[in-house]
């Protein structure tokens, strides 16, 4: 699947870590800071066709003006399937960490929680294919390479999977503020998935019947909850912090 990642960190992400899927890039003629002197220099390494044009060709191109005059076509491999998450999980050596994302639909909270996700070691993030976003370019840039390396699978009943899960031995640890349990009173060092909710909505209903339990995250300021990226975070983090004992 053709699209266009931009930002010079998403590009470079792509060049170190799927380079035979970017296919060519284009810079900005007036940028001449050392950060994009830098990546020149990798794409002639790595013998990528380059193209020098004005930042309203690039502006037309990402759609958008924040793309720090870098722009590349890039062979998005699909998204996962359950067959293939499945096969992942059979596989693992360790106890699995999975995030589920329960319609998030913000570009830029699904690339933040894949970018968090991938750094707290996060062996897949799942979400539904409808009423949630994808990897969009916006969520590629914020994710800064993240999605990239990372399983995305989407799914088209995603109570389906979560029963799956559980059949399979993974605990689903859903999170909710009406919760009675807070986040540090649960044991995440067996196979666990963290379910989030959408963006002001939280979980569906049947999403969260479905979860084995529910967790809140205490809050002990005014704020209510947190930006769904923040307590994603805070969340996978806790999970490190327990495996890592």
């Amino acid at each position: 699947m053709k699209t266009y990642i931009n930002g010079i960190h998403a590009v470079q992400n792509a060049l170190e870590s799927d380079v035979d899927n970017v296919v060519q890039i284009w810079i900005a003629e007036s940028k001449r800071n050392q950060r994009v002197i830098n990546l020149v220099k990798k794409i002639q390494k790595k013998g990528l066709l380059l193209h020098k044009v004005s930042m309203n060709q690039l502006d037309k191109m990402a759609k958008t003006r924040k793309h720090q005059g870098v722009v590349a076509e890039y062979n998005a491999p699909k998204p996962w399937d359950d067959a293939e998450l499945f096969d992942l999980l059979a596989n693992l050596d360790e106890p699995a960490l999975l995030l589920i994302l329960d319609g998030v639909t913000d570009p830029h909270n699904l690339g933040a929680c894949l970018r968090t996700a991938e750094g707290a070691g996060v062996h897949a993030v799942i979400a539904p294919k409808d009423k949630a976003v994808g990897l969009t370019p916006v969520a590629r840039k914020v994710a800064s390479g993240a999605a990239e390396t990372i399983p995305f699978v989407q799914v088209t009943n995603l109570v389906r999977t979560i029963d799956l899960l559980k059949n399979a031995g993974i605990w689903i640890t859903g999170t909710s503020d009406k919760a009675s349990e807070d986040l540090f009173a649960g044991d995440y060092k067996t196979p666990t998935a963290i379910v989030m909710g959408a963006e002001g909505k939280g979980l569906r209903r049947l999403t969260e019947e479905h979860c084995d339990h529910l967790i809140s995250i205490p809050m002990a300021g005014k704020v209510s909850s947190l930006n769904v990226s923040v307590a994603t975070g805070v969340c996978l983090y806790e999970v490190v912090r327990q495996r890592a004992r």
